[in-house]
């Protein structure tokens, strides 16, 4: 089942200990947390508890500390600084489409139109039906692909058979979308009652022109990567999004299957419409060289996230110094300018000429003579020959020439 809050960001109002809302202990493995968070969601899902307000708070409730301690990281910051460490963080936003009405599923679907990430739960008919076994399981042989389209909140169920040879090598399950519409890849684990129980879901993400979801099966730890709220933190923060870009990656919890029949579903998260795809499964061996650089690919990531990790603490250091370098240049720079402006105050100050004020306010070291003054206001005649000349000719330019004519 799906982890997360429900339409919100924020933890519920009267906080309990999020292992006490799961009735686990803080020892608890991720397995034991998962069978937990599934009993309790599916007890208080809303579509099993119509016009039950407790069991929506309570349902809310579950999903929120299943969406913490289900998170390697954020069970980490919980358990080391409780809840004021995930408020500092944030938290992202997940809602239940079968419980929205009309106005807020528009809402929802506009926000996801504009790129904010919004996570969706799977409806508690599909998972009912799939743990009672009444759905309807296709056949999905190895080496072939299946297209159809699935309606908003149901899901489409397929059985991929596999030998002992083709275990041993391990299989690979993706679908797509051309028409990049929005849909979960999910994998089911056979319930000792013979219904089927979720184990992995991997939300569809747009990759170039199409959407994709793909489970891989290889005998290796493979990841998973959650980058729903980066892209949010990305606006705000660029910076500090980027080294926690790879914190999204974490270990698929199936990294091998067993010889037999595995469900597989897509499930239709589309707002208003139904979801195209096309899911086809595939044998390893036929993929040698794709599994081992997939295999050497996942590796190098791990390391670089360590790197991260460390030059995290020696970038905030450096921006640190270059935000107080900076901080002294301008300062330097200010001390410098004044030093110098009280410099050149001073050296006009070395005069015997009184300073008079010109319009602007500022002053002048020398005032004019009045005979100076006066040269300045002169008549023509009293200038010389040369001006007089220049004067005459400028006259004679200024001829009416048109009377000659």
């Amino acid at each position: 089942m799906a982890s997360g809050k429900i339409e919100g960001t924020s933890a519920p109002a009267l906080r309990r200990d999020l292992y006490e809302v799961l009735s686990v202990s803080r020892d608890s493995s991720d397995q034991e947390i998962k069978t937990a968070y599934r009993k309790l969601a599916l007890k208080y899902h809303p579509d099993k508890n119509v016009g039950n307000p407790e069991a929506s708070e309570l349902f809310k409730e579950v999903a929120y500390s299943y969406s913490i301690l289900s998170d390697p990281e954020k069970r980490r910051q919980y358990d080391t600084a409780g809840f004021e460490a995930l408020e500092a963080n944030g938290m992202d936003m997940e809602i239940d489409l079968s419980n929205l009405g009309t106005v807020n599923t528009v809402f929802a679907a506009l926000f996801s139109k504009l790129g904010v990430p919004i996570k969706t739960t799977i409806s508690a008919t599909v998972l009912e039906e799939a743990l009672n076994g009444t759905v309807t399981v296709r056949p999905l042989p190895l080496g072939t692909s299946v297209s159809g389209k699935v309606d908003k909140q149901c899901a489409h169920f397929y059985g991929v058979t596999i030998n002992d040879e083709q275990a041993q090598a391990g299989i690979v399950v993706r679908a797509t979308s051309p028409s990049q519409s929005k849909f979960k890849l999910l994998y089911f684990e056979q319930d000792a009652s013979g219904g089927y129980d979720l184990a992995l879901q991997e939300d569809s993400e747009k990759t170039g022109k199409v959407t994709s979801a793909g489970m891989y099966f290889l005998h290796f730890q493979v990841y998973k990567m959650d980058s729903s709220g980066n892209m949010l933190a990305m606006a705000k923060d660029p910076e500090a999004a980027f080294f926690k870009r790879l914190e999204g990656l974490q270990p698929c919890e199936v990294s091998e299957l067993k010889p037999g029949t595995h469900i597989f579903a897509c499930y239709g998260d589309n707002f208003f419409k139904p979801a195209a795809y096309t899911i086809e499964a595939m044998c390893a061996r036929s993929f040698v060289d794709t599994t081992e650089k997939l295999k050497e690919i996942e590796a190098q990531i791990l390391r670089k996230r360590n790197d991260l990790r460390e030059f995290e603490i020696e970038y905030k250091k450096a921006l640190a110094h270059f935000q107080e370098v900076t901080n002294r240049y301008n300062q330097e720079k200010q001390i410098v300018d004044d030093l110098l402006k009280q410099r050149d105050s001073i050296h006009f100050s070395f005069t015997t000429e009184p300073t008079v004020t010109s319009v602007g306010g500022s002053t002048s070291g020398s005032c004019k003579s009045p005979d100076e003054e006066n040269s300045i206001g002169s008549p023509i005649e009293d200038s010389t020959p040369d001006v007089r000349d220049k004067s005459s000719k400028k006259k004679w330019f200024n001829l009416n020439l048109s009377k000659k004519a």
